[in-house]
């Protein structure tokens, strides 16, 4: 009866543990969308939500490691256990840095609220709305413990690099063409790159979901597609 009772406490902690993580990438979701939002409308309010709940994420990040800790401490778990625990302190890490450039996307919105003329910023919303569906799929491949769906999350991640890289050079000319958007043009790009980093933190969530349900990570290295380090702008051709 008593090894019964410690089965039963310890399917209802890693279940507490489970609800945690959803609670916490569920507001992640929330803040990243709301962050989408107010870069695209250029709404200073909106962005200032998402600033001020960042400590949220960084509350429930405390409470995962703490419960983490505690259930490796006392419970000494072995196999998938210890699996679903380390993954879960793994998850949470990469949750709280998603939730940081949610901010850094609305701190950047702010910015450009400021600005008497904002550039358009409509390249940005393919790419912000992929990555906030591979949230939506990384949170139900957690849940339902799904490791097809956790890997198809991971494959998305080559086409939000390629992305970035096509919107990195599409700025750059567009910064040649019209100097007085340099400023605005410099902030979307920052907004752009805190997207595709998100996007490679669920990538991060995904392959730990694999590690949980499979027992290993993925043995392909990822697909990349972020080539802006070698991006140049297109030079002019003088006319002969």
């Amino acid at each position: 009866m008593a090894g019964g009772h410690t089965v039963a406490a310890f399917d209802a902690e890693l279940a507490a543990l489970h609800s945690a993580i959803d609670r916490m990438a569920a507001l992640v979701e929330s803040q990243f969308a709301t962050a989408l939002d107010a870069l695209a409308t250029a709404d200073a309010a909106k962005a200032a939500v998402v600033v001020e709940g960042d400590a949220a994420i960084d509350r429930l990040e405390m409470e995962v490691e703490a419960m983490t800790i505690r259930m490796l401490a006392l419970r000494q778990p072995m196999a998938k256990d210890l699996r679903d625990i380390v993954a879960a302190l793994k998850i949470a890490s990469n949750l709280e840095r998603m939730g940081d450039f949610a901010g850094s996307v609305a701190k950047r919105a702010v910015t450009l609220a400021g600005l008497p003329v904002v550039p358009p910023a409509g390249s940005l919303t393919w790419m912000g709305r992929t990555v906030l569906e591979m949230i939506g799929d990384m949170r139900r491949a957690y849940a339902e413990q799904d490791a097809a769906l956790a890997a198809a999350v991971r494959d998305r991640d080559g086409e939000v690099d390629a992305a970035y890289t096509s919107l990195f050079r599409e700025f750059l000319t567009y910064m040649m063409e019209t100097p007085a958007q340099i400023t605005g043009c410099t902030h979307l790009l920052f907004a752009a790159k805190s997207i595709e980093r998100i996007g490679d933190h669920a990538t991060n969530v995904a392959e730990n979901i694999s590690y949980l349900v499979e027992g290993r990570l993925p043995a392909e290295e990822r697909r990349k597609g972020d080539h802006s380090s070698f991006a140049v702008a297109p030079s002019s051709t003088p006319e002969g």
